[in-house]
């Protein structure tokens, strides 16, 4: 197992709750005499800290280990700054579901702990590059560990739109948008519209429609090294918009293309030793359980 003596923190801002966590946080690494950098819009809520602080660009690159304090969306935001560095990532839970944040503040020092002396495990998820080109020229990219989602934007329209998938021609399709999610996102927008649940350690994109004009369009699920391919058609009279983890947004016009493939690298998250995935979805979804409670 790995060594971490630097350790990055990344907090979700405007919340008294994760302020109040990450001091704690802070107090308890300070008595394991552990190196401590802090993101810098972190650090202008909490004055007299007295640690280093970077960008969140750079927090990746400087830490052996980022927690971030927050909720899945927080984790989110820096997974696409941190995976190039293939540090990992740990997330503590102050939002609601925390299907990626899955340590609870009342057990925050004792699960932090096992962590840092080697009880932990880790997987990887891959995330998906978005891409837009206008007349055959790039204009703008994004990234998203969850998803990917074409949608109207502020627009109430339908859009229209064709899919291909590897160079095959799919289909034409008119509905509000489509969602290309990763496993990692199968629990959030995606399971949303309809589509499955997905294991994380699937290789595997599934295409979700979104209120589709026809009856027959249902998910797809395809090869997570597949290139998926949108043409927007040229009689939208709408704008479209792509949006990434819900968080990242860019805007197509009529006769674009979105191009969405896997990016190179992935997100090293860790979990505490006794993580299960399907506990998590029984707790976070509402499954009902018997077994547990015998």
């Amino acid at each position: 197992m790995e060594q971490f003596k630097n350790i990055g923190l990344i907090g979700r801002l405007g919340s008294t709750k994760v302020v109040d966590t990450m001091k704690r946080l802070i107090r308890y690494l300070q008595e394991r005499d552990l190196h401590i950098i802090i993101e810098d819009q972190v650090g202008e809520v909490m004055p007299g800290h007295g640690l280093q602080e970077v960008s969140r660009k750079l927090i990746g690159e400087v830490s052996d280990l980022v927690i971030v304090v927050g909720g899945d969306g927080s984790l989110l935001g820096a997974a696409r700054a941190i995976a190039k560095y293939n540090t990992p990532v740990l997330g503590v839970n102050r939002g609601r579901l925390g299907f990626l944040t899955d340590i609870s503040p009342n057990e925050l020092e004792e699960r932090v702990g096992e962590v840092l002396d080697g009880q932990y495990i880790t997987e990887t998820r891959f995330m998906l590059d978005a891409e837009v080109y206008r007349n055959g020229e790039p204009v703008g990219n994004a990234v998203g560990l969850n998803d990917v989602v074409l949608h109207p934007g502020k627009s109430a329209r339908m859009i229209e739109f064709d899919l291909y998938i590897e160079g095959q021609y799919v289909y034409n399709q008119r509905s509000d948008g489509l969602i290309v999610s990763t496993p990692t996102g199968s629990t959030a927008y995606s399971l949303s519209g309809g589509g499955p649940i997905m294991h994380p350690k699937l290789d595997a994109i599934v295409l979700v429609p979104m209120f589709p004009h026809t009856l027959s369009s249902r998910p797809i699920v395809v090869d997570g090294s597949s290139e998926v391919k949108i043409i927007i058609a040229e009689d939208n009279e709408a704008y479209p918009h792509v949006s990434c983890d819900g968080q990242t947004h860019l805007v197509t016009k009529p006769g674009d293309v979105l191009y969405v493939k896997k990016r190179p690298y992935k997100l090293r998250l860790i979990h505490p030793v006794d993580h299960n995935f399907y506990e998590i979805c029984r707790t976070k979804l509402g499954w009902s359980s018997s077994f547990g409670d015998q």
